[in-house]
């Protein structure tokens, strides 16, 4: 097919195209709809009709995810009712730590609050916004649909569609690459003539493998979820958390060679590896439901549209598209969220002949929704030996070593806590943790361990069975 600039197509300046229907094409097609006539979403997979499932554009489905505070909060503003359905469907609206077991690389948590999080697996909360941004009528799917390239303007400098597998054009006013991990859209202007954004990336190696079981009855848990964080020293960890269907998702990490195995009978042999017992011993009494699920492309990517000296008109990138990060942190679909919040802060006041032209100062809003979340997954990905990368800065080690006494204070004093989580939910600035009273409760009270302690249990919880 040919893609080359002087093969243009008659562009209907009320049409939107969106390629990608996981979270961050949906909420962006929801919010281009305000100014758009018409919004197409294209979706190389068939999508189910039934009910929820899993598809192949979304192999990450199968590990766990998370959806912070401050996405539950942008995804309600933009889809209001959308958390009572989710909830309704099966997910949990829990708080952390205090609903969770939790060892970070100080020690327990205590039951303290912290934020919001909201649990359920991806296949629900695709299969739920994507019913209630179809209520549009001005939104529609083209799935099973392939994007080949893109279509550029007579002016050399915009872009005016998407090509597709065997079939026309289509001509789009306004283009949003929302095709994740796998987009190709570089590539793609670079067959037009556009540049291709540079990229900046850390990989610290993780590996993800997961399992659903069944939730075994126990009168005396008193957690709804579990997090055993690795470290530097001991590079393994896991998560499990409650899923829509009654069911547990188990999902182990491990960094470089402790890379979690995809075998079903070392599954739970990695888990008693841990450095406390305790997820080990939740899931030596549950079913398994399915055999084990392996993910390895976790490394942090930077795609930096936003500092294309000649950047494209009518065409941006969001979400994985743009950023990506180590999914241990779980910030993509918050960030996601936040993203789309600022496409709808951009757009709200404009005409949607403007909308094309202000594609450059829209792409560094969206793209500024990534920083904190960058900044957290990269500063603690750089403390692993084996992270390939950008070496960490004198600035970065010092931040490094403060974090790690602001996490031993946020174990057990609550106003800490408070303030971490709202840094680690999207909630609030990193700069609270900066701030002189957070400060001085943390480096007066609270020292570094020489070697940080790790009990088998918290103090407000003991083995399985036991109260």
């Amino acid at each position: 097919m040919d893609d080359t600039p002087d093969n243009h197509i008659e562009v209907p300046h009320d049409h939107a195209v969106v390629l990608g229907a996981g979270l961050a094409g949906l909420l962006a097609a929801r919010v281009l709809a305000e100014r758009f006539a018409r919004v197409t979403v294209v979706e190389r997979d068939e999508l189910p009709a039934d009910g929820p499932a899993f598809r192949p554009g979304v192999p990450q489905s199968r590990h766990a995810h998370v959806l912070w505070s401050r996405g539950v909060e942008v995804i309600e503003e933009l889809l209001p009712g959308i958390t009572d359905k989710l909830l309704a469907g099966g997910a949990a609206l829990l708080e952390s730590p205090k609903d969770f077991l939790w060892l970070s690389p100080a020690d327990w948590f205590g039951p303290l609050p912290g934020a919001r999080i909201l649990l359920g697996s991806r296949e629900l909360l695709d299969w739920t916004i994507r019913g209630e941004v179809l209520r549009d009528r001005r939104i529609r799917i083209r799935d099973g649909c392939l994007a080949t390239g893109l279509v550029g303007g007579p002016d050399g400098r915009s872009i005016t569609g998407v090509r597709l597998r065997g079939g026309d054009p289509l001509p789009a006013r306004f283009v949003v690459d929302a095709t994740g991990r796998t987009s190709k859209a570089p590539a793609w202007l670079t067959a037009l003539g556009h540049q291709a954004p540079e990229t900046t990336r850390y990989d610290s190696h993780l590996g993800y493998s997961s399992r659903y079981f069944t939730i075994p009855p126990d009168p005396a848990r008193r957690w709804h979820g579990m997090y055993v964080q690795g470290r530097p020293d001991s590079p393994r960890g896991g998560v499990l958390v409650p899923l829509d269907g009654d069911r547990w998702l188990a999902t182990l990490v491990g960094n470089g060679e402790h890379a979690p195995p995809t075998g079903d009978e070392e599954f739970l042999g990695f888990a008693r590896s841990l450095r406390s017992p305790a997820l080990y011993d939740a899931l030596r009494g549950a079913t398994p439901l399915s055999s084990t699920a392996g993910f390895r492309r976790t490394a942090n990517e930077w795609r930096h549209y936003e500092r294309l000296p000649r950047r494209p008109a009518g065409f941006i990138a969001l979400g994985d598209a743009a950023c990506r990060f180590n999914p241990v942190y779980g910030h993509g679909m918050t960030v996601a969220a936040l993203a789309v919040d600022a496409l709808r802060k951009e757009i709200r006041t404009m005409d949607t002949a403007a909308v094309p032209a202000a594609a450059g100062r829209i792409q560094r809003r969206t793209t500024a929704a990534s920083e904190v979340a960058w900044q957290i997954a990269t500063s603690e990905d750089l403390r692993y030996p084996e992270t390939e990368g950008p070496p960490a800065d004198r600035t970065t080690r010092v931040l490094q070593r403060y974090m790690s006494r602001v996490m031993v204070g946020a174990n057990t004093d609550p106003a800490v806590a408070g303030r971490f989580f709202g840094v680690l939910s999207l909630s609030t600035s990193p700069n609270t943790l900066l701030g002189p009273s957070t400060m001085f409760r943390v480096l007066s009270k609270w020292r570094t361990p020489t070697a940080p302690r790790t009990t088998a249990y918290p103090a407000h919880h003991g083995p399985p069975g036991t109260l």
